[in-house]
């Protein structure tokens, strides 16, 4: 029964918040930008991968390795 209602409650969640992106809002980009030297490029870019992302399109994500 438990495992019935956790499975149940998965597959709401899936189908309420799937279709959804969750994207940056025009504040945010500015405060990412405020640190980068050329601030128009960066706003530039990052409002034309939101633009993307909104419009349903692949985006590339930069991965940094963690040296500890």
């Amino acid at each position: 029964m438990k495992f019935a209602l956790n499975l149940s409650l998965v597959f709401l969640f899936l189908f309420t918040l799937g279709d959804r992106s969750f994207s940056l809002t025009d504040n945010q980009i500015k405060k990412i930008c405020n640190k980068e030297k050329r601030k128009l490029t960066c706003i530039k870019n990052l409002q034309e991968r939101k633009s993307n992302l909104q419009k349903g399109n692949f985006i590339e994500i930069p991965v940094i390795p963690y040296k500890g």
